[in-house]
């Protein structure tokens, strides 16, 4: 058996367990148990809270997971070239992923308070995900410094979010294309807003 293998089908690995909580969330969202989960992997509830502390713990991991992953299939299928343009097709296909994930309907389902607070939340582990991998996508229109190179463009992951959300967190849109439709054309209109001023540095 290969060391990867064993890893997947070790039932205390973090990856095994995590890799559970996500299958599990893409039906049920954020009413996962953690007996469920204990279940799923072939362990048990107290090894799980020894080792997580809490439920709520488990599907932030899981969820910081889903987002990290869609930003990496995004990378793989529409990589940017550090131009606005290219920054400007990676992200949209970053929110399309996240609009059509499973996962999403699923906790828009399962807690709707929870899903309605993710449109406007200002700090926390996901959003601190989220403005970290934009960021990186921006650092290549200032090559010296990136973000921290220019305070307004430093400026620009947070606000970049805030208009990402909305067509992100829209899991009711999907299947209707002329929606989806609008729902990209509107994110990609205000971002190329917002990176005008670096549109013809490169």
């Amino acid at each position: 058996m290969s060391p990867v293998a064993a890893y997947d089908r070790n039932p205390y690995s973090t990856g095994r367990v995590i890799s559970t909580v996500r299958t599990l969330m893409r039906s049920d969202g954020l009413d996962v148990s953690l007996a469920a989960i204990a279940r799923a992997c072939g362990t048990t509830r107290n090894f799980l809270y020894s080792n997580w502390r809490s439920l709520s713990a488990l599907h932030l991991r899981a969820l910081q997971t889903e987002l990290a992953h869609a930003f990496d299939t995004a990378d793989r299928t529409h990589p940017s070239d550090g131009t606005v343009p290219g920054i400007t097709e990676h992200l949209s296909q970053v929110v399309r992923l996240i609009r059509r994930h499973p996962t999403t309907a699923a906790v828009a389902r399962s807690s709707p308070r929870a899903f309605s607070a993710a449109h406007t939340a200002t700090d926390g582990p996901l959003v601190q995900v989220a403005a970290e991998r934009v960021s990186d996508l921006l650092h290549p229109l200032v090559p010296h410094g990136g973000v921290w190179g220019d305070p307004a463009l430093h400026s620009r992951p947070w606000k970049i979010l805030w208009i990402a959300r909305p067509a992100a967190l829209c899991p009711e849109a999907v299947g209707d294309q002329c929606r989806e439709d609008t729902l990209d054309r509107a994110f990609t209109e205000l971002l190329h807003d917002l990176l005008a001023p670096w549109a013809t540095t490169r």
